[in-house]
């Protein structure tokens, strides 16, 4: 017979995840900044893999200036629609933001097979044509090639407030963010190695959101 002694109340549950999650993390000798610590405890959160605690990065300023870039409504532009969905609306919304993904648009997908690329890479070109990159989120959680794609347009002198650059998988993974990490332009956050993905990126911003949603009460009051 099954038990009725588990928590069932949605607040308690995520208020005991991240009871654990920061027992865990002080017990493996992990210290983070405040900023660093809530975007790092989210994506663990979403993925229950302590090993983002090692592997996560962050530019100079990253999260400050993901975080302001929210708070002032920039757009937000997701590589797949599996990102875009996952962020949370109504927290963009109160900010007066957008959220963009052009990976499922017809002219996406004729362009990629014309200019030889795949969608999600092309889907961030498409974003930028569009005047949507320039102080807004770069979120990458799928493709390397997308990811390269926005190096390659910060090199062309595009200046996104943020590049979140985790994709997954194997082919040119570790390589594209890798690449990442040696820009200086812009202020960037990523996951060394393989691992990364969808849940990784949502983590992320919805992170910052919180984080610039809290900023702007914070001024309001």
């Amino acid at each position: 017979m099954m038990s009725n002694s588990y928590p069932t109340l949605p607040a308690d549950i995520t208020a005991g995840s991240f009871q654990l999650i920061r027992r865990e993390l002080a017990a493996a000798g992990y210290q983070f900044e405040p900023p660093q610590a809530a975007v790092i405890e989210r994506i663990i959160h979403s993925t229950a893999d302590f090993d983002f605690a090692q592997t996560t990065r962050f530019s100079l300023n990253a999260i400050e200036a993901g975080r302001e870039a929210l708070r002032r409504g920039r757009a937000v532009v997701c590589d797949v629609n599996m990102v875009r969905v996952g962020i949370s609306q109504p927290r963009v919304a109160t900010l007066g933001g957008s959220l963009h993904c052009f990976v499922a648009e017809p002219e996406t997908r004729q362009r990629a097979e014309a200019e030889a690329t795949t969608r999600s890479a092309l889907g961030i070109r498409l974003a930028a044509e569009r005047g949507l990159i320039e102080g807004g989120l770069v979120v990458i959680g799928n493709a390397p090639t997308a990811l390269y794609e926005a190096i390659r347009l910060v090199e062309a002198g595009a200046r996104p407030a943020l590049i979140v650059g985790v994709p997954v998988g194997f082919v040119s993974t570790v390589e594209s963010k890798e690449a990442l990490t040696q820009v200086t332009a812009v202020p960037w956050t990523t996951t060394l190695g393989r691992k990364g993905g969808s849940p990784v990126a949502v983590a992320i911003v919805n992170a910052l959101l919180r984080l610039a949603v809290d900023t702007a009460a914070t001024e309001v009051d």
